[in-house]
């Protein structure tokens, strides 16, 4: 029995996917998901948390377990059933940390190559239940750093739904959740004007995080569920 972390990222344009290279055969130094084997006293969240504490030098990570993977014959070598747990960080926090032992990269979430075993089918479980959750609850603002404008929000949105948001609209109905916190910082990259920074409400964010999101727009036409659900 083994977990497999599917490790997602946000750099303020780009979805981002944690991969490293095998470093032992078979397939060595293809590119994987990073995953390990349960240990004797470890249950699966546990073996999650320390695999990916291994590679990001992160704890206290968001992580959501997803379905088996359970294909007698989905690892060459042995037969081997993994449960992969899909995790969200900010990219910020991990650089200085990330382990070279496994020589791990940052890959734009649309252009991941071919992965060894089923991992590529893993991404996609992944990354459907992710734009599930994220139209549901605000699980996406583990991927902003501490400071933020709504611009990077909507695109961080935009990004995962691969698709346009009304500014205006948006803006209104992030702010009307009562999550964000406006700061007096403001960021002048892009205009002379500048906008203005947010930080995300932290206890807020708990109490209510099984709340409703209603900013994201025809949300049922996003996910799909408009096809004979």
């Amino acid at each position: 029995m083994a977990v497999d972390c599917i490790v997602f990222g946000f750099d303020g344009e780009n979805f981002r996917l944690l991969l490293i290279q095998r470093g032992f055969t078979p397939h060595r130094q293809e590119w994987s998901l990073m995953g390990g084997f349960i240990q004797p006293n470890e249950s699966l969240e546990a073996a999650a948390h320390r695999v990916l504490k291994e590679l990001t030098g992160l704890e206290d990570v968001y992580l959501e377990q997803l379905p088996a993977f359970s294909d007698p014959k989905r690892d060459s070598v042995d037969r081997t059933i993994s449960v992969p747990y899909f995790a969200l960080i900010d990219i910020q926090k991990c650089k200085a940390q990330l382990s070279s032992d496994f020589h791990a990269e940052w890959f734009i979430l649309s252009e991941t190559p071919d992965l060894i075993f089923d991992h590529n089918l893993m991404v996609e479980v992944a990354k459907m239940r992710l734009r599930y959750k994220a139209a549901l609850h605000p699980i996406l603002f583990e991927l902003l750093p501490a400071k933020f404008t709504l611009q990077q929000l909507r695109t961080l949105y935009e990004k995962l739904y691969e698709s346009t948001f009304d500014k205006g609209n948006f803006a209104r109905k992030a702010l009307s959740t009562g999550l964000l916190i406006q700061q007096k910082e403001k960021n002048k990259e892009h205009s002379r004007k500048g906008a203005f920074y947010f930080k995300l409400d932290r206890e807020k964010y708990y109490d209510n995080f099984e709340a409703f999101l209603k900013f994201i727009p025809n949300m049922e036409k996003l996910l799909g569920m408009d096809k004979n659900w």
